[in-house]
C-alpha cells in the first residue's frame, strides 16, 4: 500500500477510507382493485422509477464518514464525493480511500483527486473486501 503513496505523503499520518456508491429507488407496483367479479376495471399502474445515488465511505480506524446524495454516478460526481472525503481528512493526514473499478473512478480525464487522497482500486470482481457494501445491504 506504501508504494502507491505520492511523495507528498512521506512523513504524515496515514488513514485508510473505503468508497462505495449505490442506487437506491423505488418503482410503482401493479394496483390491485376492488370489482364486481367478472368486470376488468382499469388498473393504472405509475411506470415512472426515481432513484438517487448514495456515494458513501468510511474511516474505521476514525470512526468518521463522509457522505453525499447525487442524482448521477459520474466522474463529476465521484469528484464531489471526493473533495467530501478529504474535507473529513485529520489535518496534516493522507488518506488511501479503496474503491471498486467502476468506470467513473478512473483517474483519467474529468475525474479529480485532492491532493490529500491516494485512490487504491480494489481487483476486479472483488466486493467483499470492501466494507461499505455492508451498509448498502443493511439500507436496503
Amino acid at each position: 500500500m506504501t508504494a502507491a503513496l505520492p511523495a507528498t505523503a512521506a512523513g504524515r499520518r496515514i488513514e485508510v477510507w473505503f468508497q462505495d456508491e449505490a442506487r437506491v429507488g423505488q418503482q410503482g407496483t401493479l394496483a390491485r382493485p376492488w370489482a364486481r367479479r367478472g368486470s376488468r376495471p382499469p388498473a393504472p399502474r405509475d411506470r415512472r422509477y426515481e432513484w438517487a445515488y448514495l456515494f458513501g465511505a468510511v474511516c474505521p480506524a476514525r470512526q468518521v464518514g463522509a457522505a453525499l446524495v447525487l442524482p448521477y454516478a459520474n466522474a463529476g460526481a465521484m469528484s464531489l464525493h471526493l473533495a467530501e472525503i478529504s474535507r473529513h481528512v485529520a489535518p496534516g493526514a493522507h488518506a488511501i480511500v479503496v474503491l471498486d473499478g467502476a468506470g467513473w473512478h478512473q483517474q483519467g480525464g474529468l475525474l479529480r483527486v485532492p491532493d490529500s487522497l491516494t485512490l487504491l482500486p480494489l481487483p476486479p470482481y472483488a466486493p467483499e473486501l470492501n466494507p461499505v457494501e455492508n451498509v448498502w445491504q443493511y439500507l436496503r
